[in-house]
Parts: structure tokens; sequence; C-alpha cells
């Protein structure tokens, strides 16, 4: 018994068509065609990202931890030259 004798693909196209009818299976072949179109544009702008260069060091942002860096120092600063009533 072959699994994929033409009778068997035969009942499976019909028990296909039955469960999604025709009017779906005519937009899937349009929908899967998007879906790789999109990923193929997906897969060339990350390639452009990657292949760009790093953003200079003004213009990069600066991370939580370094703020909080900035502003400890800062504070100690401020406390070495505030003047302690005597």
């Amino acid at each position: 018994m072959d699994l994929f004798s033409p009778k068997h693909l035969l009942i499976v196209l019909l028990v296909v068509l039955v469960v999604f009818g025709t009017k779906k299976l005519r937009t899937i072949g349009s929908d899967l065609g998007q879906a790789v179109k999109g990923f193929k544009d997906s897969m060339k702008e990350g390639e452009r990202e990657a292949d760009a260069p790093p953003p200079p060091v003004e213009a990069r942002q600066i991370t939580d931890e370094e703020k909080i860096k900035a502003a400890a120092a800062k504070a100690n600063a401020n406390a070495n030259t505030e003047k302690t009533p005597v």
C-alpha cells in the first residue's frame, strides 16, 4: 500500500477543498507570496543596518547606568563644596 498513491492524493485534495473552500485556496498563493516578499525585504533591511557605520560618539544615547553615575558624581561634588554650619 503506497502512502502517496494518486487515489490517496485525490482524496486529500477533495477533503482540503471541502474544508477550506475554493475562495480560501485562491488567496493562499498570494498571501504566501506576500509573506516571502516581506521576509526578503526585512532581510535586506537588516543587512543594510549591519553594514551601516556606528553613530558618532556625540549622537549616541546615554544609558541609564551612565546617567546614574553622572548624578552620583554631581551629588558628591555638591556634598564636598557645601559648608556645614558650626
